[in-house]
């Protein structure tokens, strides 16, 4: 009786952890959905495509059409996008045009509402960029109040704006993740959240423990090697203090590699291996 005790007892703890594990993020990558065959068959989850390419009001309507039913049929899921306002269009400055900004917003979210694309990456360098003498605190104010507008429109379709971090290489406006999440947290709307890209991180030499202050924020990553954004595991650049960091924040979603390839085909599978390996490691540990 005893004995029956303790195997039911160790089942029942077995069982508890089980549930209680984490749940690792997905890998995906940043790529034209056009190169499935080739990421699907490495064992990625998720391809992030370009809203310039699927979700834009240049895509005329039977070609976004078209491409929103191919991307329904891909091996790897394409759920997100990047490349959210192009540099003609500023979201910064004296030259915002709001009413243009929010039409374009509202297009580009109705299209991915149709595509099932559910979040989209700003980032956006040229259109963030501040000109010259114009005062940062004042624009930083007022980008707020245009992003909220902004969420406004991703809510009314139930998508999610998920803005990220540039090194200032490419962009003088919101250089770190503790800026973008302090922008977030400013902005406060529950369909404006966060981005981590762990290569600008690593560029900015933003230490990992700045992602502990993005929890219930931070929804989703980008990642690249340090030197040449070259693909993870060319110089074996070490992601496991910020996979830790992720797992301290119970972040479970998805992480994109947004790199250079020198060699697509024999690459992704190397890469997606390399990752994989420090991703278990920071979240088992």
């Amino acid at each position: 009786m005893q004995q029956r005790y303790w195997i039911l007892l160790t089942l029942l703890l077995s069982l508890c952890l089980q549930s209680n594990a984490q749940k690792l993020p997905s890998i995906g990558v940043c790529s034209s959905y056009k190169n499935d065959s080739i990421f699907g068959k490495a064992g990625y989850i998720y391809i992030e495509e370009g809203v310039s390419r699927l979700l834009s009001p240049v895509v005329n309507d039977a070609q976004f059409a078209s491409q929103a039913a191919d991307i329904k049929q891909t091996r790897c899921k394409v759920q997100t996008c990047n490349g959210f306002i192009p540099g003609t269009i500023k979201i910064v400055g004296p030259q915002v045009d709001e009413a243009r900004v929010l039409g374009y917003v509202d297009t580009v979210m109705q299209r991915a509402q149709k595509a099932g694309i559910q979040l989209i990456v700003l980032g956006s360098g040229d259109a963030r960029k501040i000109p010259d003498g114009v005062d940062h605190a004042v624009v930083k104010k007022q980008f707020i109040v245009l992003c909220r507008k902004m969420a406004e429109v991703a809510a009314k379709y139930d998508r999610i704006i998920a803005m990220e971090n540039l090194n200032s290489t490419e962009t003088n406006f919101i250089n770190t993740l503790a800026e973008a999440n302090d922008v977030v947290n400013a902005i406060h709307h529950p369909n404006f959240k966060l981005t981590a890209d762990i290569y600008h991180m690593l560029k900015e030499n933003e230490p990992a423990s700045v992602i502990d202050n993005a929890k219930g924020n931070l929804v989703h990553c980008h990642i690249a090697e340090r030197e040449k954004r070259a693909a993870p595991g060319v110089a074996q650049q070490d992601f496991r203090p910020y996979f830790a960091a992720l797992h301290r924040i119970g972040f479970d979603g998805r992480i994109m590699v947004e790199c250079r390839w020198e060699d697509m085909a024999a690459q992704s599978k190397p890469t997606l291996d390399y990752l994989q390996g420090q991703l278990e490691e920071a979240y088992r540990n």
